[in-house]
């Protein structure tokens, strides 16, 4: 207290002039008891301070420090009364610069203030007032608090929202719904506000609903498997299906956003608060409405609409579908899929083959008409007639071919050629060509014809018989070689097999295809069209000929030259006895 008024007393011009020989104290001292008068503020801290001068560039605020603080003017243009002696909040960025200045800042002031205030509503769900500045990607930039937000453009309303640039400028009530502390994000939705009323409004709704019920709605949003139309609060859909009686491909073709229409109520969830409504149950089923005259064996024209493995839906009406099956086509029996013959958006003509009103089904057919080719068969294509046809597909036992749509046949692989050895009809045509065929037999039940190929020409047997007896020799080349002989062209068109035995050469030489030799005929069968060939026969029966020639000419080298030999007696014998008695007794001397 005493130190108080001590100061009060002080002589601070004295002071200020040097002149402290009075005081009592040294300077040092004296300093000290000044800067207790003073305010201790810190950087980083908000204060209040009155505003000293204004001018164009600076405002001077006084708060209590030893020097005045300095806050640039543009912080204070939004307060364009700011008079002096004005009380403002201000945030110490720095005591004392380099010039010993004391930096202040009003728009940090309130960054930080607003900042808190922020955290403050969303801790408390407060409602809070906010300017929308300007529209950005995804939504709005909201002045809340003297903090930006953002005002995703899913948050602006319940309903969808495709023009932002009508809110920019408003202001509007909010809630803050999050905060990132980190980077000091706010996001705030203005939906959240009015969801709570909606909710209770939409119980209320659907407490009143029922099933048949005709309510106008609006067109909300359009989407590929369905419409959602706007009550009144809630929302219900109109599935793709509901729409029309028709097939729907794009709903926007049936409806448009915001256009008001009646629909009827099909079924509702009162718990998911989910409603099912319908279009197109206001209008009569067009089955009801159907031409009553129209009967079976009826020509009707439609549109094709869609097309299946199976077939293809006709649409003769607008909701009103018959099925034209695959089979139902064509006449011709190689039929794959419906679009060889049709495509979506076709116009085509059909006969109706079953028409079921109370099922509401219709079958129709396309190859009914035209004639059946079959009806006529006999006519056109009698037994032993020639045509030319088209291969349309292989098996392993023949060829089928077709003479004109509808009508099929099939050569047998032993009707193709009356000399070639065919393994597989594809070594004689190909699909997709054209061959010559003589009709051999009508199945006309079954829808059946058999044909030959051969049957064209002549049967060469007869002829190849006489030209070529058993144990005839003939040249032949080598077609193929298997581990059961060889099969031999003996001119062109005429095949025999020689086995592997009788195709042993006479130098043990192996063959190859394409090498000519001379063959025997060991067997010539007209009936089974086959003949036996050997290359083996024909240098052995030409060594069994000229075996005998040859020993009797190496007897004849071989014999010696002789005198004639005289016939012994028995007196020559009995001399020859003597003389070797003889010899015997001289010996033993």
């Amino acid at each position: 207290m005493a130190e108080n008024l001590e100061l009060q007393n002080f002589d601070w011009d004295a002071y200020e002039n040097g002149d402290v020989t009075n005081t009592g104290k040294t300077k040092e001292e004296l300093t000290a008891m000044y800067d207790n008068t003073l305010n201790a503020v810190k950087a980083g801290e908000v204060v209040k301070g009155i505003v000293k001068a204004i001018n164009k560039r600076e405002v001077i605020v006084s708060v209590g420090f030893k020097s005045d603080g300095v806050v640039p003017a543009s912080e204070f243009r939004y307060n364009e009364d700011l008079k002096v002696g004005d009380e403002v909040e201000v945030y110490v960025e720095t005591p004392e610069d380099k010039k010993g200045q004391l930096i202040l800042s009003h728009k940090q002031a309130m960054a930080v203030q607003s900042w808190e205030r922020v955290n403050e509503a969303m801790a408390n769900d407060e409602i809070v007032k906010g300017y929308i500045k300007c529209k950005t990607k995804g939504g709005m930039i909201v002045d809340v608090l003297g903090t930006e937000a953002f005002l995703p453009g899913s948050q602006i309303d319940v309903k969808p929202i495709r023009d932002y640039d009508v809110f920019v400028g408003k202001t509007m009530e909010f809630k803050i719904v999050k905060i990132n502390q980190e980077f000091r994000n706010v996001v705030v939705s203005h939906k959240a506000l009015i969801e709570a009323e909606l909710e209770a409004q939409k119980r209320e709704i659907v407490s009143k609903l029922e099933k048949g019920q005709v309510l106008e709605g609006t067109v909300k949003n359009i989407t590929s498997y369905g419409v959602f139309i706007d009550l009144g609060g809630v929302d219900g859909l109109i599935h793709i299906t509901d729409l029309s009686w028709g097939r729907v491909n794009d709903p926007k073709t049936i409806v448009q956003l915001d256009q008001k229409i009646n629909v009827v109520i099909l079924d509702f969830d009162e718990e998911k608060k989910r409603i099912a409504l319908g279009l197109k149950q206001l209008t009569p089923h067009p089955w009801d409405t159907l031409d009553p005259n129209l009967k079976v064996g009826d020509h009707i024209k439609g549109v094709v609409a869609v097309i299946a493995d199976y077939g293809a839906f006709v649409e003769v009406a607008p909701g009103v579908e018959g099925l034209i099956h695959i089979s139902e086509m064509s006449w011709s029996q190689h039929l794959r899929s419906a679009n060889d013959y049709l495509k979506v958006g076709q116009e085509v003509e059909a006969v109706i083959l079953t028409l079921d009103r109370d099922d509401r089904k219709m079958s129709l057919g396309l190859k009914q008409l035209k004639p059946d080719p079959w009806e006529t068969i006999e006519d056109k294509y009698p037994v032993g007639s020639k045509h030319t046809a088209r291969v349309r597909n292989f098996t392993n036992f023949g060829v089928f071919v077709e003479l004109e749509e509808g009508v099929d046949g099939l050569i047998h692989i032993s009707d193709l050629s009356w000399t070639k050895k065919i393994k597989h009809p594809n070594e004689f045509t190909q699909i997709g060509a054209n061959i010559d065929v003589i009709v051999l037999e009508i199945d006309k039940e079954n829808r059946r014809l058999s044909l030959g190929h051969k049957q064209l020409e002549d049967n060469p047997w007869e002829a190849l018989e006489a030209k070529y007896p058993i144990d005839t020799i003939h040249d032949g080349t080598i077609v193929s070689i298997s581990d059961k002989g060889a099969v031999v062209r003996i001119e062109e068109g005429v095949e025999g097999f020689c086995t592997a035995r009788h195709l042993q050469t006479e130098d043990k030489a192996p063959v190859a295809v394409g090498q000519v030799l001379p063959f025997k005929i060991l067997e010539f069968n007209r009936d089974a069209k086959r003949i036996l060939l050997s290359h083996l026969r024909t240098w052995e029966a030409q060594k069994e000929e000229e075996a005998p020639k040859a020993k009797k000419a190496q007897k004849k080298e071989a014999a010696p030259v002789q005198a004639p030999m005289e016939k012994t007696t028995l007196g020559d014998l009995s001399a020859l006895a003597q003389l070797k008695a003889e010899m015997d007794a001289e010996a033993k001397k």
